[in-house]
């Protein structure tokens, strides 16, 4: 069981070789939650995740002996670009294993930072196994990305800077998915401030560590936006500790995390990956459990598909109503479709979309059905558009 001597010692280690990032009150995000919300951005570190910490305190109690052999860990990508950043400045070699679904921009920046990859398997269990095989083959140190004191320690260095900035906070929510950052956090927090509340958050498509802590049974999924998180085996150091040290464990499903996304984007101007969001995420499942107190969330990591980003914005901007399809029945004669695109401009709405469907619609063969795509203000400016379509005799509806 590691120690808060451990974490402080961690810390030392760290000075210097790392950022030491913010963590600051966010008075939209209270004033949304109904909470006192203190956002620590740790995806401003280098490689944009917490995971620098633990790897490089690992890495900084190698030995020389250890150094000339390297050093091999499996990760979806956080832990994978802090273990291989370290690694590369302080000269020793890395070889990462990651699963098949990790996304490029993750993979790509981890061969950048001179890193051997090795991409197997469809989950990080899979990648695991084979990881720990080749450290066997290869003589390497595997450095586990959370099943580990050296790296819980690292992590744990997250919740000494917080309560060093905001020493009176009641709660730490926190994401988990094998636990490293919880468990450190945990240890340091509670040994800190013995009352501080702790929280994790993990989703419900990969629910391993509520279901090994609270003896649920809930089912797994194939994948999730949060991929940071998508742990199918909980470790067994991290467990003992959750076990101890951790409050209470809470599920999100993936429509929480995409709304919380979009909501930092929108409200702090910072851009967070599916893991990142998990704090916010509960926060706004449940208000009432955290409304009125000073509430901690760590930002986790930044590291997101440009791809999935993007498609993360506009399933936002349908659920805030400010993106809308909306499905006009007409008679099918010359100027039907300026008329309808005409009135949808007098009622201030911007077209994104236009599809014109003549065949494949049940309509009387003199009618056509037009389907718009229209970005608008909000859910009453949509309601104005669709009375002034139906002011100017067009059949409407809004298509969910």
């Amino acid at each position: 069981m590691i120690t808060l001597t451990d974490i402080e010692a961690a810390a030392a280690r760290l000075q210097g070789h790392l950022l030491r990032t913010p963590c600051v009150a966010s008075k939209t995000l209270s004033d949304i939650t109904g909470a006192q919300v203190f956002l620590k951005f740790e995806n401003l570190q280098f490689t944009s995740s917490f995971k620098e910490r633990g790897a490089c305190n690992k890495l900084a109690q190698l030995t020389p002996q250890e150094r000339q052999r390297g050093v091999i860990a499996m990760s979806a990508g956080n832990h994978a670009q802090g273990l291989a950043f370290h690694a590369q400045r302080l000269g020793v070699h890395a070889v990462i294993v990651m699963p098949r679904f990790t996304p490029g921009v993750k993979v790509e920046r981890t061969r950048g930072f001179g890193a051997e990859i090795v991409l197997h398997g469809d989950t990080l269990d899979e990648a695991s196994l084979h990881a720990v095989s080749l450290a066997q083959q290869q003589q390497l140190v595997f450095v586990h990305p959370y099943d580990d004191s050296d790296v819980i320690a690292g992590q744990g260095t997250v919740a000494l800077e917080m309560l060093q900035e905001v020493p009176d906070l009641d709660s730490l929510v926190v994401a988990v998915g094998g636990g490293g950052l919880i468990a450190g956090m945990a240890t340091a927090a509670k040994a800190i401030q013995p009352a501080i509340e702790i929280i994790g958050v993990q989703t419900a498509r990969f629910p391993a560590m509520v279901n090994a802590i609270k003896g649920t049974h809930f089912p797994q999924g194939s994948s999730s936006i949060a991929e940071g998180i998508a742990v199918g085996t909980p470790g067994k150091v991290t467990q003992a500790l959750i076990a101890r040290l951790v409050d209470d464990l809470v599920l999100v499903e993936e429509g929480d995390i995409e709304q919380a996304i979009v909501m930092l984007l929108e409200v702090e101007k910072t851009l967070v990956e599916g893991a990142g969001a998990a704090g916010l995420a509960a926060l706004l499942k449940y208000p009432e459990r955290f409304k009125g107190r000073r509430v901690g969330l760590v930002l986790c990591g930044g590291n997101i598909d440009p791809m999935l980003l993007a498609a993360i914005i506009e399933r936002g901007m349908v659920r805030a109503g400010r993106l809308a399809r909306i499905r006009v029945s007409a008679r099918d004669v010359p100027g039907t479709l300026a008329k309808i695109t005409a009135t949808v401009a007098q009622a201030g709405a911007n077209i994104d979309e236009v599809h014109h469907q003549r065949a494949f619609t049940t309509l009387a063969a003199q009618n056509v059905e037009v389907e718009l795509v229209i970005q608008t203000r909000g859910p009453q400016h949509i309601a104005d558009v669709m009375a002034e379509l139906s002011a100017a005799d067009l059949q409407a509806q809004q298509v969910l």
